[in-house]
């Protein structure tokens, strides 16, 4: 039996989808309502199975994506099913690159139980599954001088663009000083900088980030 953690805001849908869950032999150890509780829902139960929305509170963007690529990063091979309602293509794509055992399904295309539960179970069992449309979203979408970049090296060149030091962004994203340090360099060697003074690397990162608006 699969011990699954559920992330769902809506409440209607949450309890309809332990319902199924419960039917087709899965074991619900939680089902909570934002990314916080996912995360530690998942650190307390070690489940081998995570499902949750993007959605979600407090800023209804894409917390249940990112909080899923962060899960998949510290915790390789945990198998991950995000459901949504449109497709995230930056966070989708970094879902997607940490390897086998995840899924992206779009509800509105999830017509038929059986097939849900199927997918599951394939991601479970280290399979990929990926809504069509989400593959043809991602292979259409436009290349930019930031494709390369992950969501989160996103986040910090933004923050870069915003004129905030290294120091300022660790604050601003809950991460460690030499975390953001290692994103900067990632940022710089990705968009191919030449080995110059740092700051004025920094300044072009920014211009190619707005090039790229």
């Amino acid at each position: 039996m699969t011990r699954v953690v559920l992330a769902e805001d809506g409440v209607l849908l949450r309890e309809g989808l332990v319902g199924v869950l419960v039917r087709f032999g899965f074991e619900v150890v939680a089902a909570v309502g934002d990314a916080a509780e996912l995360l530690a829902a998942v650190e307390r139960h070690d489940p081998g199975l995570v499902i949750t929305d993007i959605k979600m509170p407090p800023s209804f963007q894409d917390e249940g994506l990112r909080a899923a690529v962060r899960l998949r990063q510290t915790r390789p091979g945990l198998p991950v099913v995000v459901l949504s309602q449109y497709v995230q293509q930056d966070y989708a794509a970094d879902l997607i690159a940490t390897g086998d055992g995840v899924g992206y399904l779009l509800k509105d295309r999830v017509a038929d139980i059986a097939e849900f539960v199927a997918a599951l179970r394939s991601v479970v069992a280290g399979g990929t599954v990926v809504d069509p449309d989400v593959v043809r979203r991602l292979i259409s979408r436009p290349q930019d001088p930031l494709a390369g970049l992950s969501g989160r090296e996103r986040e910090v060149l933004a923050l870069i663009a915003e004129g905030r030091s290294n120091s300022a962004i660790a604050a601003a994203l809950f991460i460690s000083e030499p975390a953001v340090g290692k994103h900067v360099g990632n940022i710089l060697a990705k968009l191919g900088l030449p080995p110059t003074d740092d700051t004025n690397r920094r300044v072009l990162a920014v211009l190619a980030f707005l090039r790229a608006r």
